[in-house]
């Protein structure tokens, strides 16, 4: 079921997904201390960032469609 607060969630992670993918397109790898660590898996985070996008849009349709049910059209009448 398609609510506004799941689909500000899903928006959510999807920024945060950006800024993941960000950071992994600057450096994939860095060094702290000697260690040298690696960030997550570049096509993992993107196939997540399509993903997500793909359920925001969904989400929005489903959203979209139920507002457009709840309409109700009043047609005054003078008699």
């Amino acid at each position: 079921m398609a609510d506004a607060a799941r689909l500000a969630e899903m928006r959510v992670r999807l920024a945060d997904y950006l800024a993941a993918e960000k950071a992994i397109l600057s450096s994939q790898s860095y060094m702290i201390e000697g260690m040298t660590l690696t960030r997550a898996n570049l096509a993992d985070v993107q196939r997540m960032i399509t993903k997500l996008e793909k359920d925001i849009a969904r989400e929005e349709k489903i959203l979209i469609g139920t507002a457009a049910k709840r309409r109700r059209t009043v047609i005054p009448k003078d008699w």
